[in-house]
């Protein structure tokens, strides 16, 4: 018998309830009304709930466009690591299946794939280029996460800061007029002078 849905369907649908509803509101029954059918059908495609979480995950990473490869690996490492951040921030319901479930699957390896093939044109020992990729994305999820932040909760943490944490206080200032994106920018082109910086002092060794 034909499947009556695509597995991308599915996880569209899936996704969709997720940036409406949040996490919460994803549910066999919640993704079988949207997709006009009963729950009993969508066992034929996912096991469970944590399995619509990974197709959640999958269509969030379908999303991301990963850019050529150039032979300069500290643009590349740059431009993959800023095409994860902006497909995980276009769907801030969804970031904490991101965070959980990426790796859930080989759903989440694409873009994992790229940006540890380009740390590999770093001439890096495997244990400085593991340590960068989890640098790198552990950099990414959490900008993403901040992001859900803003401004707001900034100037929330100058205000309780006052006079007796004048360092917080005023860094608090500056995030609030610095815009996510430029923030992003320069802490990843930071962490990755970082890594090109920690390369060169391994050779002279």
């Amino acid at each position: 018998m034909q499947a009556r849905f695509t597995t991308d369907e599915i996880a569209a649908a899936a996704l969709r309830i997720v940036d409406e509803s949040g996490v919460g509101g994803l549910s066999m029954r919640s993704l079988a009304a949207a997709l006009g059918t009963g729950p009993m059908t969508l066992y034929n495609y996912v096991a469970d709930k944590e399995g619509l979480e990974e197709l959640v995950v999958a269509a969030i990473v379908a999303e991301v466009k990963l850019p050529e490869t150039t032979g300069d690996w500290q643009q590349d490492c740059y431009a993959i690591a800023s095409a994860m951040w902006r497909g995980i921030r276009s769907h801030p319901a969804a970031i904490p299946l991101v965070l959980t479930r990426r790796m859930s699957s080989s759903t989440g390896f694409m873009a994992a794939e790229a940006l540890i093939s380009a740390l590999g044109r770093a001439s890096l020992d495997d244990r400085d280029r593991l340590a960068a990729f989890h640098a790198l994305l552990g950099f990414v999820t959490g900008s993403a996460q901040a992001d859900l932040a803003g401004p707001l909760v900034a100037a929330r943490i100058g205000n309780v800061a006052g006079d007796d944490y004048p360092n917080v206080e005023a860094l608090s200032r500056v995030a609030a007029d610095t815009t996510v994106e430029d923030d992003f920018d320069r802490g990843l082109r930071m962490l990755i002078d970082g890594i090109a910086s920690h390369r060169r002092v391994r050779r002279r060794r």
